[in-house]
């Protein structure tokens, strides 16, 4: 994995987004590091929790679900997995399924998070500020999430 250590600012959110100033306190950050593997490394998702987030960031981008911006020339290889033995599109409409499922699997009100963290990258307390949710109650509400799609996936 790549690593893109600054130095930023801590305030009550955590590392701020500016090089700390004169006299604060700083922690070293890694810029390349996405908010779930943060959360797992520091033990707030359990394994079983990481798990279903990276099956569904995988099925997500399988899907080719983000914004596309031009045509991909690129060959999709899969060598093994659930789609193997289906052509391109095959594949990427039976992740498209899988993603679906797992999100109705979340449920409303837990699915909003689930995307936003998990698909979009947003850390926690960016998420929060743009659902309009208290300070810290993201944490909760993702775990609950990641719990059911873990539950969908069958992880165990």
């Amino acid at each position: 994995m790549q690593r893109i250590l600054v130095e930023r600012e801590l305030t009550s959110e955590g590392p701020s987004s500016r090089p700390p100033r004169r006299g604060r306190r700083s922690a070293t950050v890694n810029l390349a590091e996405s908010p779930l593997s943060w959360l797992h490394a520091r033990g707030h998702l359990c394994d079983r929790q990481f798990a279903a987030a990276e099956q569904l960031r995988a099925d997500w981008e399988r899907a080719q679900l983000s914004a596309g911006v031009t045509m991909r020339w690129d060959p999709v290889r899969i060598k093994g997995g659930p789609d193997a033995g289906l052509t391109r599109s095959e594949r990427q409409i039976a992740a498209r399924q899988r993603f679906d499922g797992a999100v109705a699997a979340a449920g409303p009100g837990l699915s909003d998070v689930l995307w936003r963290v998990v698909c979009a990258g947003e850390t926690l307390p960016t998420a929060e500020k743009a659902l309009d949710w208290p300070v810290r109650s993201g944490k909760l509400v993702l775990k609950l999430a990641l719990d059911r799609v873990a539950g969908f996936y069958r992880i165990g």
